[in-house]
């Protein structure tokens, strides 16, 4: 990201919302309680993973907290520089801050198709292989697998970003968007565009439809596969795995598609603001309810921890203090309480 080609524009201007400082106050309290509480999640379920031994062991949760860190990664891109902005009135960003921004914000979405891809096909080889899904879908294969995501998603864009880059900006150095976005940095170069555009619409659009459509099969097999289960248990257990997933494909999907591959879809400025928006920064809070909310291994997960954690504070309390005496007699009165519910 040299700035010493033919551009003569150092820095942009971030024009954000476009509404008045009483609002901005406001988008700023919501969004940063919301990037508090998506950070919050996210690290609850690594920190579940890496704790409870069962779940480190299966391979749909390496996955999850791998996916959960991507998301960390994601919302960190755009939300902490989106809240400066919200609190310090100007929006300037430097030429290289910006295409870096733009680079990994384009890379995390990339490597998100990946994983969504991934955990679409760690589902079919759990559902419709499940004799062969714990030899096929080992840890060390599932281990390569999530860096073969974290691998391609930083390497698809990097050609076209590196020629967008490579562009000469004669000016106007105004970005009416709240984060450096592909359409809007495009609008600023001086003509001929020449392959850049090209190449990045090709790149987007065989990402986007090439891991969509794979995903799209890998579950549409699935419920094809669930529809013929005779037991009911199993395939009840299975639509409510594959529903939640579906969610999280067609909220990332859905909008990323109308922004980036409907003809027009970054032509009115209000609706893409909102658009980028939602799967920037509230689809990252959303995701982890969604997986998690009506998960029973992640609530057991949940559960042992904190009976750990609350049988290790009791266990290295000092016996002569008042309050660790009551709560050494609590404890042993609850074991007696069992063991002659046991007897």
């Amino acid at each position: 990201m040299d700035s010493t080609n033919l551009t003569s524009v150092e820095e942009f201007v971030l024009l954000g919302f476009g509404i008045g400082q009483h609002n901005h106050l406001l988008l700023l309290i919501f969004f940063a309680i919301l990037y508090v509480l998506t950070l919050a999640e996210n690290i609850t379920i690594i920190i579940l993973v890496l704790l409870d031994t069962h779940l480190g062991q299966l391979p749909m949760y390496i996955l999850l907290s791998n996916f959960s860190w991507l998301e960390m990664c994601y919302v960190s891109t755009t939300v902490p520089r989106m809240l400066f902005d919200l609190a310090v009135p100007g929006g300037i960003i430097s030429f290289n801050e910006c295409f870096i921004q733009f680079y990994i914000f384009f890379s995390l979405g990339g490597t998100e198709c990946f994983f969504l891809s991934a955990m679409a096909l760690d589902r079919y080889l759990a559902i419709c292989h499940p004799l062969h899904y714990p030899h096929i879908m080992s840890q060390n294969v599932c281990y390569i697998l999530v860096a073969v995501c974290w691998i391609f998603g930083f390497v698809w864009y990097l050609v076209p970003a590196t020629l967008i880059s490579k562009s000469s900006f004669c000016g106007p150095n105004v970005i009416d968007h709240f984060l450096c976005d592909s359409g809007p940095i495009l609008s600023l170069t001086c003509p001929p565009l020449g392959k850049a555009s090209i190449l990045s619409q090709i790149c987007l659009s065989g990402l986007l439809l090439g891991n969509l459509s794979f995903v799209v099969l890998s579950y549409g097999i699935v419920i094809l596969t669930l529809m013929k289960t005779s037991n009911k248990g199993s395939r009840r257990k299975g639509f409510s795995t594959v529903t939640f997933h579906l969610i999280v494909v067609s909220l990332f999907y859905g909008s990323v598609i109308a922004m980036y591959l409907i003809p027009g879809g970054e032509s009115q400025l209000g609706v893409t603001k909102a658009v980028t928006l939602f799967y920037t920064a509230v689809t990252p809070f959303l995701n982890p309810l969604i997986y998690c909310l009506r998960n029973n291994q992640v609530k057991e997960a949940m559960g042992r921890l904190l009976r750990r954690k609350g049988y290790d504070f009791v266990k290295h309390q000092d016996p002569q203090q008042p309050f660790c005496k009551k709560a050494h007699r609590k404890k042993r009165f609850t074991l007696t309480a069992l063991s002659l519910e046991t007897v």
